[in-house]
């Protein structure tokens, strides 16, 4: 697996994260990600990241489950295994709709659940690097990653000036599977606290 080098930034309030969300920004930096204890309005925006494309990929799947259920009734009804009910004909598309809506319901519904988890790496048993053991409980944690024109030492100071109150320098593996949780290892590597 590749590895790459991150700077971590640690805030203790939102009201200080978010000026220095704008500040490394404007520098031109590439945050990695920012970690919060909870949602955050508007930091997305702040990062500059693009709206979501989940909802396109939601439509998609919705005519998938509509196309399946619609394409399976039909060769049914009227293939595989007609049979005359009262005179309804065997192509009886408004007797379908319950089914319909259903299937296209599922396959959305699904289908976005298994998008997210493939776009945010989530997966049973999949250890993903933990930047500070503080970061779901009361710290604002933002990880920039280095590229290689990009100098630690500038970065770090820059972090310092904007108020972080942690700042260290952290080496993390890329990809979907960076552990097992049934071997022992540390939360995070140790800091270099500058």
């Amino acid at each position: 697996m590749a590895q790459k080098k991150f700077v971590v930034g640690c805030f203790e309030d939102e009201k200080v994260l978010f000026p220095a969300v704008a500040k490394v920004r404007k520098e031109g930096y590439k945050f990695h990600d920012i970690y919060t204890p909870f949602p955050v309005h508007g930091l997305d925006h702040a990062m500059g990241l693009r709206e979501t494309s989940i909802h396109t990929a939601g439509f998609l799947y919705g005519m998938i489950g509509t196309t399946t259920a619609v394409t399976f009734m039909t060769w049914v009804f009227t293939k595989d295994w007609p049979v005359n009910v009262g005179g309804k004909p065997n192509f009886a598309l408004p007797a379908w709709i319950p089914i319909t809506f259903e299937l296209t319901v599922l396959f959305a519904a699904v289908g976005m659940v298994l998008t997210f988890c493939y776009i945010c790496q989530l997966a049973p048993f999949v250890k993903k690097h933990v930047f500070h053991p503080r970061a779901t409980d009361d710290f604002f944690v933002m990880v920039i990653e280095c590229g290689e024109k990009t100098n630690e030492q500038e970065l770090t100071d820059l972090l310092k000036s904007v108020g972080a109150q942690e700042v260290n320098t952290q080496v993390a593996e890329e990809g979907w599977w960076i552990g097992r949780y049934d071997q022992e290892q540390s939360l995070y590597n140790e800091p270099n606290i500058a």
